[in-house]
């Protein structure tokens, strides 16, 4: 199992805040984060719990994604990594699934449509052999601080990114998997404690939610488990590509470690959930939130 850091007091394995005020474009690049991610680069030790397995992870480029294919790699697991247009970050995601030893597929495109959606789980079981677990990860955000400062171009962006998606490579992939595949969808902390300026990203993480208990129900009965994963606030390049300058600054604070996660110590929660250590769970919400979240 992966540890974030070999310093002696967890609270330090992470960005500390305050941090600076930084900002990048959207989407974001891990090269231009500062400080860097770690994604377990150093740390993570697999165990075969996922030999001969195969898994779709998207936005796989950096961040939670390439932490979790990393980590399914030392696992045994081959990889295709899906991904917006991050062609640097992906391919540095290639070469650490290939260095583990595995098959790397790197495949960009925007999952709101659902024709790309389908030709990802079409790439994975072709090229693969077989589809075993999916990793819904990839979402979109961008903070406000006034309703009216909502679009409705942003709103339909971000349904379709974070929820439609998902739906969309959920009923393409069922058909491909066999008994004991998993999914495991990205939720956060906004799907039960959510904040003002990420209205519309709140709103899809809350119905993440919601979907997937339903659709763990729906598929048992072909022997697939559906569970969720929230994070609390996650050190990635989407936070100084969606939020401004001052919310980067003390993003992380208000956790009781008093700093955001890094990917690395988010990739062994879903390592256990797409093991078959984790074959009788199944519609359940794993928090990551750093003593956040809300009973």
């Amino acid at each position: 199992m992966a540890t974030a850091s070999k310093t002696e007091d967890p609270r330090q394995a992470g960005p500390q805040s305050p941090m600076s005020e930084q900002q990048q474009a959207h989407p974001g690049s891990d090269e231009a984060l500062e400080p860097r991610a770690d994604h377990g680069e150093k740390t993570y030790r697999g165990t075969g719990r996922l030999t001969g397995r195969a898994a779709l992870i998207t936005g796989a480029d950096s961040g939670i994604g390439r932490a979790v294919a990393l980590a399914f790699a030392r696992e045994g697991a081959d990889v295709l990594i899906a991904y917006l247009n991050e062609d640097d970050d992906a391919r540095e995601t290639e070469r650490l699934v290939r260095d583990a030893g595995r098959t790397a597929i790197r495949v960009p495109g925007d999952i709101r449509d659902e024709k790309h959606c389908q030709e990802l789980v079409r790439r994975a079981v072709d090229e693969l052999g077989r589809l075993d677990l999916l990793v819904n990860n990839a979402a979109y955000q961008m903070a406000h601080e006034k309703l009216e400062e909502f679009s409705s171009e942003q709103f339909d962006r971000t349904l379709k990114t974070n929820l439609y998606a998902m739906f969309y490579l959920c009923r393409a992939a069922v058909p491909h998997m066999q008994p004991g595949a998993a999914i495991i969808n990205t939720a956060s902390i906004q799907s039960f404690d959510p904040a003002p300026y990420l209205l519309d990203y709140a709103t899809t993480k809350a119905g993440i939610v919601g979907f997937s208990k339903a659709l763990a129900k729906l598929v048992m009965q072909q022997g697939i488990r559906v569970n969720v994963v929230a994070p609390g606030p996650v050190w990635t390049p989407l936070i100084p590509a969606t939020m401004p300058p001052d919310k980067v600054k003390n993003f992380g604070k208000g956790t009781v470690f008093g700093r955001p996660a890094q990917p690395a110590e988010l990739a062994p929660v879903y390592v256990f959930l797409a093991s078959q250590e984790a074959s009788y769970v199944t519609g359940e919400v794993y928090g990551v939130t750093g003593g956040t979240m809300p009973i």
